[in-house]
């Protein structure tokens, strides 16, 4: 009977040992997956505001750069409004021409050019035109003998022109380089003829 009883008792302290340790591993568990977890918060924690800092500065940097760029999108802006205004003004005055006056400034300009160059009268002169018919360059040229060839090209100008060629010249007459010679010795003036002073000041 004492030998069950003694047993019995070694049964209940190897088992009440193995609940302990039981206890004790359970415990270190749970102390190792709060110190985990603490850690992953922590991480976690930082890495959130590490990101939240990263997308402050780069927000931060696209808005500077959006302010930095208004006013040149501004300026940008202003200035294609006023060429497009410049540009329009031109066809207008260019389309209420009389053809005869198109055909005086061309011939003008011809001639002008034909001085400066001093061309035999008996050399080879191939020409070239655009926005005119052959009437038209006939009554700027005047040709005499058989020295002329004519040929009509397309052109990138929406205005007429005039290229004859010879051996050692190249003349060009041709209403969009005097429209754009004008545009640059007279910009200022015409822009604000067109736009205003105040408009001007605020490019």
């Amino acid at each position: 009977m004492e030998e069950l009883q003694s047993t019995e008792l070694l049964e209940r302290e190897i088992l009440d040992d193995a609940r302990k340790k039981a206890l004790r591993i359970l415990k270190a568990a749970d102390d190792t997956i709060l110190e985990k977890t603490k850690e992953w918060d922590d991480k976690t924690t930082e890495s959130i505001n590490d990101l939240e800092e990263k997308y402050s500065k780069q927000k931060k940097i696209a808005a500077e750069k959006i302010m930095a760029r208004l006013p040149i999108d501004k300026l940008r802006a202003k200035a294609e409004k006023t060429e497009n205004l410049l540009q329009d003004a031109v066809k207008d005055w260019y389309e209420s021409l009389d053809r005869k006056l198109v055909l005086k400034i061309l011939n003008d300009e011809l001639n002008k050019r034909l001085e400066l160059c001093r061309i035999p009268p008996a050399a080879s002169k191939d020409v070239y035109y655009s926005g005119l018919d052959i009437n038209e360059v006939l009554s700027i040229i005047k040709p005499t003998g058989d020295s002329y060839t004519f040929k009509e090209i397309s052109s990138a100008s929406c205005y007429p022109l005039i290229t004859m060629e010879t051996e050692n010249f190249n003349i060009i007459a041709s209403i969009q380089k005097i429209i754009d010679y004008y545009l640059a010795e007279k910009r200022e003036e015409l822009v604000e003829a067109l736009v205003g002073r105040d408009f001007m000041e605020e490019l």
